[in-house]
């Protein structure tokens, strides 16, 4: 037989087994497009519903410390770039994504994923498929800018939601109640019955004074009649000075109040005007922007007064080392990072020292800005205040 004709022979057949295995591909992906559940319906909020999942399910196997298969899944770019078997992604087509393949168990030669952690479910599926169909938006850190969802609940200001509707329309006699009422509707349980007025009052005392109502207390609760007498017992406690006390009690945590310095010798410190401070703000209701403005900077107000000046005991609360062999510079700073962090969990409400080794992953916060409120609070030239009782 002529050799042309053999070779033409060969090609022929080879591109009709490259057509076969072609359509033979396309129907497999087309029945594995078929087997996927379907994407959400909504704009995909990454760092509210995926960041979290990826962490927990993938990150182990999939991120800095452990890459396997060659594959790293804690970025964009690591998605993107893939690991021995190709990208992980094929932005705006989640079908032909292999992350959502390896997720929905519908590759032909890989096994589900995650292998030592529990599968995500169908609706977390539909999640990363609307997610990467819309463009695979990677909100996090990147460089020395940073991006993040800023629709996330933790940095929108609250609002009024509406009241849901109550089917007992007797019981619910504050706005609260309705919520209450509309979970336990939910729960399919019925609201307790209603304490009695001594048991009301013993709540209602340890909660606001920390401390319980006394026997004349009592009787005058349950003699009083009125409408509003327990309005009236809830203006009482709100003007005891024990309310201060009570409740001064959590800021004072936040700003590491203590009466002694802590360390090797931890002798004892005499910062109590600090303390009684707060406890004063508490009981005359002073404005949460001026109780914070005084204690980081009450002594630079215009005209201080000596309580503005003690309010800046706020600053002051790092623990003392005066061990023989410390060193003062080491410790000066180490204080200045505890002044930082305390006005994070304090004042911000949330952590912030990830942010002296690295930008943060999650929260807005850059390296960059948590040196520079650093330096802000460094700038300060340390003394001792001395300030007198009257």
């Amino acid at each position: 037989m002529n050799k042309y004709l053999i070779l033409s022979r060969h090609r022929w057949v080879a591109c009709l087994l490259a057509a076969v295995a072609g359509l033979v591909g396309a129907f497999a992906a087309d029945t594995s497009a078929a087997n996927l559940s379907a994407p959400a319906s909504h704009k995909v909020d990454f760092a509210a519903e995926l960041l979290p999942l990826f962490t927990e399910r993938c990150f182990d196997c999939h991120g800095e410390k452990k890459q396997e298969s060659g594959m790293r899944a804690d970025s964009r770019a690591d998605m993107l770039k893939g690991g021995d078997t190709g990208p992980s992604l094929v932005v705006s087509n989640s079908a032909a994504s292999i992350l959502v393949q390896v997720l929905a168990n519908t590759h032909p030669d890989l096994a589900q994923m995650p292998k030592k952690k529990e599968k995500l479910t169908v609706e977390q599926i539909g999640l990363v498929r609307a997610w990467i169909d819309q463009g695979a938006i990677w909100e996090t850190v990147v460089g020395k800018k940073f991006t993040y969802n800023t629709n996330h609940w933790a940095f929108k200001a609250p609002v009024h939601a509406a009241l849901p509707m109550a089917s007992d329309k007797k019981w619910p006699r504050t706005p609260v109640d309705y919520f209450i009422h509309a979970r336990l509707e939910a729960e399919k349980l019925k609201p307790a019955p209603e304490a009695d007025k001594i048991t009301l009052l013993r709540r209602l005392a340890l909660d606001l004074v920390g401390l319980p109502p006394s026997p004349e207390e009592v009787d005058a609760f349950v003699a009083d009649k009125s409408a509003n007498a327990y309005e009236k017992q809830v203006e009482r406690l709100l003007a005891s000075p024990h309310y201060g006390e009570k409740w001064g009690r959590n800021w004072l945590d936040a700003a590491r109040y203590a009466d002694s310095d802590g360390f090797e010798k931890d002798k004892t410190r005499n910062v109590w005007f600090y303390r009684d401070w707060v406890v004063n703000a508490f009981n005359q209701d002073l404005p949460y922007d001026q109780f914070i403005t005084k204690q980081l900077a009450g002594d630079l107000l215009p005209n201080a007064t000596q309580d503005d000046i003690v309010a800046t005991g706020f600053l002051r609360n790092s623990m003392v080392n005066e061990e023989g062999g410390a060193d003062p510079e080491q410790f000066r700073m180490e204080a200045l990072f505890d002044r930082v962090d305390a006005i994070g969990k304090s004042v911000l409400g949330f952590t912030i020292q990830c942010a002296q080794c690295h930008n943060h992953k999650f929260d807005p916060i850059s390296q960059e800005e948590y040196f520079r409120l650093f330096t802000f609070l460094n700038n300060d030239n340390e003394s001792q205040r001395v300030v007198y009782t009257t």
